[in-house]
Order: C-alpha cells, then structure tokens, then sequence
C-alpha cells in the first residue's frame, strides 16, 4: 500500500498536525476544575435542574457530562474554567 493512503493511527510517524490530543483552539484540561455530583435514584427531572441550575449560576459551572446508572441514580460532572492572574511587579 502506498504510504501516502495509508490509514494514520496513534503511533505513526506520518500524523498530521491537526490529530494531536489536543484540538486548536481548546484550552487544555489542566486548566479547568471539576465537581462531581451525585443525585440518588429518587431525584425528579425538576429537583435535579434546579440544582443544577443553581451551580451554573452562582457557581460559574457548566456542564462536562451525565451518567445514568441502572438503578436510577446519575453522576453529574461539572467543570468550570481556571483563571489564572499573572503577578504584577
């Protein structure tokens, strides 16, 4: 197979700038924070925006990720941009 068709994977050498782990354009995962919460099984789709709702607001959180477990309950990531200050002086 000529190199130049050949499918590109992880490890090979001919990787185009563009495939690295981080995407141009997004900061890196070092400088967000994340907070897990957990909502047990008998949460309402009201409750659980509410609260949620809450953080995002107040807290300056935005939502990273939902999971939903077999027996109801969800694990909620949120995470939220750290902002470092260079010092003056």
């Amino acid at each position: 197979m000529d190199a130049s068709r050949r499918p590109l994977d992880g490890d090979d050498a001919t990787r185009r700038p563009d495939q690295g782990l981080q995407r141009r354009g997004t900061p890196r995962a070092s400088s967000y924070e994340y907070r897990e919460i957990v909502l047990p099984r008998g949460t309402s789709r009201g409750e659980a925006r509410a609260r949620l709702t809450e953080e995002a607001e107040y807290g300056k959180w935005e939502l990273a990720g939902v999971r939903l477990y077999l027996g109801g309950r969800r694990r909620v990531v949120l995470r939220r941009r750290i902002i470092r200050m260079d010092r003056l002086a």
